[in-house]
């Protein structure tokens, strides 16, 4: 049985293909069309999904959309209502996209379905999951629990922000939920709108930037904006915010409360911005925390799933954990919306079409390695057609070749595999470098990435040596996990340094990885099994023999801005673009040096108006 999910229409439209239960394919959509966060139909990663399976549409026996359009228009009409007569300009603005558009989706899936079978196909049977139901199935059913407590938070879906389920086997049992506008996801939002950042993307920046400030605003918050009871649910008070009523976030109420208007992108930010993000992650950990401890003593389950947006705060994760409350926690790494995709496709199989589940060790992600790869001959005809000169190696001899390119302190791009599901660069489309250098986050911010200072990098660890390295026990393969760097390679702050604030703490030597140890000592740590990524543990151990250090940077392969690279093309687009010194595209290594600037600006060039 096939069954193909799909997430569209709101942001990071996605599609995952099921083939007997088994998730064998899932892409986002901005990934080929490289409009990050692009939100309309996933035609390319539909595509995508069939042909590497050799499909048509027609050979499927469903296709599952991953909420209930109806139920997220009631819940719109019923809040402006609510509000009338404020939000008359929203409530318009919101119906026109509706009436035209929304409001008809099956049909308008319909459609798009049909422009990519074609006339002479017939159309699989479509079907409908429920926003938060999708999100459960996605990080339940490929968990390795066979009985599992289920939290799911986000902004919005249908009605629910948050919600608890009950998974045993093949079935979902809901228990309870928080319905909008009282979101915890929404509260985070409005801070990182507050502070400069762009909402539904900059929130992991917010996050990155706590470690920075104090958390000198968690009682205001906790007394004016958010009501948090002891079992953890929670009630905002409303007329602090406009989300629920207008374009913006926050309202003049909440901007009197602290004392200054929000934040314009770009502009400084300042001791005030980073303890207001050091107060909110307090928040969301205090909220996360305690509903997770109800969660276990309402079920008495051993393990917890979590998915929705509020999962990726692996900051609040990586407590979670360390505090004990269950014996085990499985993360989905897709956990935004991309990834309803493929809970939607696996509530399809389990509930509609009552197939049993048989819980996978590890869990049923195939590490996330889902989306397209691309051969050594396929790469090696494009670099030739362009005329980029390039050493093909094979994986002994280019493993000891990157090994000693990243002891010399060069950046790499590293273009292996499948691309990662999901919004973290796992080593299939990343960019790695040496954690011991202590210029690596600066050259890789700005020279790279050109992204914002403060921001940390993560290291990927050799699966059995991350007790060496970190305060950690666990696996964490999905980077969802922040846990305390090994004491032994801490370096103690002189007195002088603890007195330093906010972004005066960067350029401080913090232990013996400065690039992925973040100022308050912490790393977001991704452990690397040789299971599901051989060439990157390969890679790895190669740097380890060399130095004696088993863990690497790294960050996502794209620059700011643009969403990670799918195709050897982007990637090398990419490499031209930034001072990277090297590319790996499989088993083909080219070296910046060996390419006249000239040139590489005019090939570059042309690759972009090809495409």
């Amino acid at each position: 049985m096939k069954i193909l999910g799909i997430s569209a229409y709101y942001h990071d439209s996605a599609a995952a293909l099921l083939v007997d239960g088994v998730a064998v394919a899932a892409a986002q959509e901005e990934r080929f069309s490289r409009k990050k966060h692009d939100a309309r139909f996933p035609q390319h990663a539909v595509r995508y999904c069939l042909e590497s399976q050799g499909l048509l549409l027609s050979d499927l026996d469903a296709v599952v959309y991953y909420e209930k359009p109806l139920l997220t228009f009631e819940r719109l009409l019923e809040t402006y209502l609510g509000a009338a007569p404020r939000g008359g300009r929203s409530f318009v603005a919101a119906m026109q996209v509706w009436l035209k558009e929304k409001l008809f989706l099956k049909t308008e899936i319909k459609k798009q379905l049909a422009a990519l079978a074609g006339d002479a196909e017939p159309l699989p049977q479509l079907l409908f999951s429920e926003h938060h139901l999708s999100h459960a199935g996605a990080a339940f059913y490929p968990s390795p629990f066979e009985k599992a407590a289920v939290l799911c938070m986000d902004g919005v879906g249908e009605w629910a922000t948050t919600s608890a389920w009950l998974g045993d086997g093949s079935s979902l049992k809901p228990l309870w939920e928080i319905n909008f506008p009282h979101s915890l996801g929404l509260l985070y939002s409005a801070f990182t709108y507050y502070c400069g950042f762009k909402v539904n993307s900059g929130e992991y920046k917010l996050m990155g930037l706590a470690p920075y400030g104090e958390p000198r605003f968690v009682e205001q918050i906790k007394e004016h904006l958010i009501d948090i009871k002891p079992d953890g649910t929670f009630r905002l008070d409303l007329s602090y915010f406009k989300f629920h009523r207008g374009f913006r976030m926050t309202g003049r109420k909440f901007h009197k409360l602290f004392g200054r208007p929000p934040r314009k992108g770009e502009t400084e930010l300042s001791q005030f911005h980073m303890d207001l993000a050091a107060s909110i992650q307090v928040v969301t950990e205090e909220i996360v925390l305690k509903i997770a401890r109800t969660l276990r003593d309402e079920t008495g389950a051993k393990h917890l799933c979590l998915s929705g947006g509020v999962a990726l705060n692996c900051v609040a994760n990586g407590k979670l954990l360390r505090e004990g409350l269950f014996e085990d926690i499985w993360i989905q790494p897709a956990s935004g919306d991309a990834g309803s995709a493929l809970g939607a496709a696996l509530v399809a199989w389990h509930q509609h079409f009552e197939q049993p589940r048989q819980p996978v060790p590890g869990d049923a992600m195939a590490g996330t390695y889902l989306g397209p790869q691309f051969s050594n001959e396929q790469i090696a005809t494009y670099l030739n057609d362009i005329q980029a000169p390039f050493h093909s190696l094979d994986d002994a001899a280019l493993f000891e070749r990157l090994a000693e390119l990243l002891d010399q302190g060069k950046v790499i791009g590293w273009f292996n595999g499948r691309m990662e599901f999901g919004p973290r660069a796992l080593g299939g489309r990343s960019i790695i470098g040496d954690p011991r250098n202590q210029q690596m986050q600066s050259v890789m911010n700005l020279k790279i990435k050109y992204r914002e200072s403060f921001r940390p990098f993560a290291p990927s660890v050799l699966e059995h040596e991350v007790g060496n390295q970190f305060e950690l026990q666990a696996k964490s393969p999905y980077m969802l996990l922040v846990a305390p760097v090994k004491k032994a390679l801490c370096t103690p702050m002189t007195e002088q340094q603890q007195q330093l604030f906010g972004i005066d703490k960067l350029n401080v030597p913090r232990s013996q990885l400065p690039a992925i140890t973040h100022v308050d000592y912490s790393a977001r740590v991704q452990t690397v099994s040789e299971r599901t990524n051989p060439r990157y543990f390969n890679l790895i151990r190669a740097f380890q023999r060399r130095t004696g250090c088993p863990t690497i940077v790294n960050t996502s392969f794209n620059v700011r801005g643009e969403p990670i690279v799918c195709t050897p093309q982007d990637a090398y687009r990419c490499f031209m673009r930034t001072e990277m010194d090297a590319l790996v595209l499989q088993n083909q290594l080219l070296l910046k040096t060996e390419q006249p600037k000239e040139e590489a600006d005019e090939r570059w060039m042309q690759e972009f108006e090809l495409d």
